[in-house]
C-alpha cells in the first residue's frame, strides 16, 4: 500500500535497518540526518510496493560505496544523485520513475530517501540484500540474472564516472578501485531494474520490515524489562541470543575500500565462561563462541545495546560497551547452492561450510547443555 515516509518514518527505518546491516551499512546517523534534511527541505516521500507500479516502469538503486569508517567524515554535498540521475537517464535512454535501496543498512537505506525527496521520486519497497553486503554482485538481483552496471559514480568534488563492465563482479573490482580514488567513499546509482523484476528477484517489503523493527527497538523501554523487549524482538524477526557481554577488544584496519576487524567479547552473567569473536569485513561474516563456528554469512551476526537495544555497527564498537549479540537468519533466496556460493563464508576464505544459523544455534545450546 502507498504511504508516505516523513521524518519519525526516517528514524524508524534507519534503526531497522542498521540492525539487518549486520555491523556494516554505513553509519545509520548519517544516513538518517542526511534524509530528514532532505524530507524537511521537500516534503515526506511516497514509498510504494513494486507491484503498485506499471510492470514496464524503471528504476535504479541509490547508494553509497566504500569504507563505512571513511563515510562518517567525509559527507556527500547533497547534489550527487541529480548529476548521477541525469547521467544514467541520458546514458540509458530510458525515464527513471523512482528509487530503491540496494540493501537494508544503516545509510543505505536512507539514500532512496534522499534522492527521492530531492528528486520528486517514489521509494519502492524492496531491497536486493534483505541486509548488507560488502560487494557489488552480493544482491538477490544478480541471482536473477540482473547486472549491476551500467553504474554511475560521484563524488562530493564534483567528479562522476559512469561504469559499464562485462559482469557485476568486474563492476565491484573497477567501482571499489574508482571509490578507493575518491577517497574510499562514493554515491552509485546502478541496478537499473523494471517493477516486474524488482518485484521477481529482490526481497519486497523491505522497508516496512526495518520500520516496524525500529518502532519495537524505539519503544523498548515500555517493556517490563529490557529482556522482555529483546524477546519481542527475537520473535519477530525469528532470532537467536547468542551472548551477553561487554566488547574487551576490537581490530581495525580500511584497506582497498573495505573495513576489515575481529571484535572480541567476553561473556558477562550466565555466560561468564563464553568469549566470543565476530570477524567483520564491513559486515559480520562470521562469530566463533570459544573457539565454536555459531553463525556464517549469509545469515545475520550483529551486536545490539545491551540497555536499548539500539544496534551496534563496527565503526560504533568500543572498548567496554555492554552487548547481546545475537543472530538471525537470512532471506530463503540466499540459502540457495548460488547464494551459498556467492556470500556464503567460503567466498570469504573461511574454511567453513555454510550451516543455517538455526541448526548451529541448535548445536551449541546442546554443548552448553552438556559442560
Amino acid at each position: 500500500m502507498s504511504r508516505k515516509i516523513g521524518i519519525e518514518e526516517v528514524k524508524q527505518i534507519a534503526i531497522g535497518a542498521a540492525l539487518l546491516g549486520s555491523g556494516g551499512g554505513g553509519n545509520p546517523y548519517i544516513g538518517k540526518m542526511m534524509a530528514i534534511s532532505a524530507i524537511k527541505e521537500y516534503g515526506p516521500v511516497t514509498l510504494l510496493s513494486p507491484t503498485e507500479m506499471p510492470e514496464d516502469s524503471f528504476f535504479v538503486s541509490a547508494s553509497m560505496i566504500g569504507a563505512p569508517a571513511v563515510a562518517m567524515e567525509k559527507f556527500p554535498n547533497g547534489g550527487e544523485f541529480k548529476r548521477s540521475f541525469d547521467m544514467y537517464a541520458q546514458y540509458s535512454g530510458k525515464k527513471i520513475s523512482g528509487t530503491f535501496p540496494v540493501e537494508a543498512g544503516g545509510i543505505n537505506s536512507m539514500m532512496p530517501i534522499v534522492a527521492a525527496a530531492k528528486l520528486g521520486l517514489p521509494v519502492i519497497d524492496v531491497d536486493g540484500m534483505g541486509r548488507a553486503f560488502p560487494e557489488l554482485q552480493m544482491s538477490t538481483f544478480f541471482l536473477g540474472g540482473h547486472p549491476v552496471t551500467p553504474m554511475v559514480l560521484t563524488d562530493e568534488r564534483g567528479n562522476t564516472t559512469l561504469v559499464n563492465t562485462v559482469d557485476s563482479f568486474w563492476a565491484e573490482k573497477i567501482g571499489r578501485n574508482i571509490t578507493v580514488q575518491m577517497g574510499a567513499s562514493s554515491t552509485s546509482v546502478s541496478d537499473g531494474m523494471t517493477a516486474k523484476q524488482l518485484n521477481e528477484s529482490g526481497i519486497v517489503n523491505i522497508m516496512t520490515f526495518c520500520q516496524k523493527i525500529g518502532k519495537l527497538i524505539q519503544h523498548a523501554n515500555k517493556f517490563k524489562s529490557i529482556e522482555g523487549a529483546l524477546n519481542k524482538l527475537l520473535e519477530y524477526t525469528h532470532g537467536y541470543k547468542f551472548l551477553s557481554g561487554k566488547i574487551t577488544d576490537i581490530s581495525h584496519v580500511t584497506e582497498g575500500g573495505f573495513n576489515y576487524g575481529t571484535t572480541t567479547i567476553q561473556g558477562i552473567e550466565d555466560d561468564s565462561d563464553n568469549v566470543g569473536k565476530i570477524s567483520f569485513q564491513n559486515e559480520n561474516i562470521i562469530m566463533k563462541i570459544n573457539g565454536q563456528v555459531v553463525a556464517t554469512a549469509p545469515d545475520l551476526i550483529m551486536m545490539i545495546d545491551g540497555d536499548t537495544l539500539l544496534p551496534v555497527t563496527n565503526e560504533e564498537a568500543r572498548y567496554g560497551k555492554r552487548v547481546y549479540v545475537i543472530g538471525l537468519p537470512a532471506n530463503e533466496k540466499w540459502r540457495t547452492d548460488a547464494g551459498i556460493k556467492l556470500v556464503g563464508p567460503r567466498y570469504f576464505k573461511y574454511d567453513v561450510d555454510y550451516v543455517p544459523i538455526e541448526e548451529r544455534y541448535a548445536d551449541y545450546m546442546s554443548r552448553k547443555e552438556e559442560v
